[in-house]
């Protein structure tokens, strides 16, 4: 008799419960694990369209995809023979409680860098980055950061609880060097007075190959501990109509994953991916990049971290 954890004889669609069909576990802190997926269904925070609480399930569902292949193409190694994955499944939080939420995404997200273990995140508006921001800081102090978007989200007129004002916060309390950080996609307006990110913006993206903007990057990173964001919104809708503010103009996913790919060699310490809403999706086209761009992500971190075996 075959069993679901007989992975010879499954069907595409059949017990598909954890991200790239990797194992539910509920307590991740006390895993093996090297790198915990936690689903953030939250959208309290958004200025445009809601429905970014429903992103974490369709990235989960359409990931079924992309796990057929023994290799990952272009890559040259099985990633699930180096490293364990866990999926944490959904943190939980009282319904409509922006504050309630913020709380426990921070004290969660603690306890699991605090077990040495690496997070890859699914959203979720972008706000969600804020308190994994914080729990990120509690173990590795002031970080880089690298934020894929069409929207620089340093906006100070914002309220406590919006995703367009994660990234004037998290300089103030410490948790970034902007120095050291890059904004890759931008394509509305901002204040540059005071503003410090390096911004490659849209148009400047899209004229430069993806090597030369990964060599942009890795100079102004250099050796910092690197939280990687990536809202789907730093897509052209073309390619991620799924989203709650879509802005025309944007990367391609192509681009976008040779982006990521050429990260390799950086110290990346987190990871997340956000902005999806699936009821403005098109056949599924936004949750499908958006769980590629979480594989490329798992890819460059296990061999950035030497966690691959050759």
């Amino acid at each position: 008799m075959t069993t679901i954890a007989d992975k010879s004889d499954y069907s595409l669609f059949s017990n598909a419960f954890g991200y790239l069909r990797q194992p539910l576990d509920f307590k991740p802190v006390e895993s093996d694990a090297d790198v915990v997926v936690l689903g953030l269904p939250f959208d309290m925070a958004v200025s445009g369209r809601s429905g970014g609480r429903m992103g974490p399930g369709a990235i989960r569902n359409i990931s079924t995809n992309l796990v057929w292949e023994e290799k990952r193409w272009p890559w040259d190694f099985r990633l699930f023979d180096h490293i364990k994955v866990v999926d944490a499944g959904d943190l939980v939080f009282d319904q409509g409680d922006a504050a309630d939420f913020t709380r426990r995404a921070e004290d969660f997200a603690t306890a699991i860098v605090k077990s040495g273990k690496t997070m890859l995140s699914l959203g979720g508006d972008h706000f969600v980055t804020l308190p994994l921001l914080r729990a990120h800081h509690k173990v590795y102090g002031k970080m880089a950061l690298l934020h894929f978007d069409a929207h620089t989200d340093t906006y100070s007129h914002g309220s406590e609880y919006d995703h367009g004002t994660m990234f004037y916060t998290a300089p103030k309390e410490g948790l970034i060097n902007v120095e050291h950080s890059v904004q890759v996609g931008i394509r509305t307006e901002y204040t540059k007075e005071g503003h410090g990110f390096q911004v490659i913006d849209a148009g400047m993206a899209n004229e430069m190959t993806a090597d030369e903007i990964v060599a942009q990057i890795k100079k102004r990173v250099g050796g910092m501990p690197l939280y990687v964001t990536f809202d789907i919104d730093c897509l052209d809708p073309a390619f991620a109509p799924g989203t709650g503010t879509p802005v025309i103009g944007g990367l391609t996913s192509d681009k976008a994953l040779k982006v990521i790919r050429g990260l390799n060699g950086l110290n990346i310490v987190g990871m997340d991916v956000v902005e999806v809403a699936p009821s403005y999706d098109s056949a599924e086209i936004t949750s499908l990049v958006a769980a590629t761009l979480g594989l490329e992500m798992l890819h460059v971190w296990a061999d950035s971290q030497g966690k691959i075996k050759k």
